[in-house]
């Protein structure tokens, strides 16, 4: 009977030390994906000037590019659908209109680095203004309270 107590247990820790290093490998592979590019030729072209409010707000075609370019290289820190699991803030939360605005362009063209430790890459030279605004643009139709 102990024999067969001690079986089960070496077979559960080795599960267990595969489920670890599986999540490990996860983890890992998680930093290492490249941003991707964002077609934005449909929506007016902003210019090199950084504007400070989104000039896409509730235009269509800017929330449809946005929808995909959030997909492509925000939702896998921070959710899909702007749902976090944990690893990032939920963007469902950010205030709306301008004071939200700020927020959101502030952290996604410079990133999040505190203590030395880099929270979010900075995206500015990555995506352009205009896929900026278009993801902010979609996440205004899922905020949230």
């Amino acid at each position: 009977m102990t024999h067969s107590l001690n079986g089960c247990r070496s077979l559960r820790t080795t599960i267990l030390a595969a489920t670890l290093s599986a999540c490990a490998a996860l983890a890992h592979a998680h930093g290492d994906v490249t941003p991707q590019a964002v077609d934005t030729s449909a929506l007016k072209q902003i210019g090199g000037d950084w504007l400070e409010q989104n000039p896409y707000r509730k235009h269509p075609d800017a929330i449809r590019i946005g929808d995909s370019a959030y997909n492509q290289n925000c939702a896998r820190c921070h959710g899909l659908g702007g749902v976090s699991g944990g690893i990032a803030p939920d963007l469902r939360m950010l205030p709306l209109g301008d004071e939200g605005d700020e927020y959101f362009i502030q952290r996604i063209r410079n990133g999040v680095t505190r203590n030395g430790a880099v929270y979010m890459p900075p995206f500015e030279g990555t995506l352009t203004q205009e896929a900026m605004w278009a993801i902010r643009a979609w996440l205004e139709t899922v905020h949230e309270e």
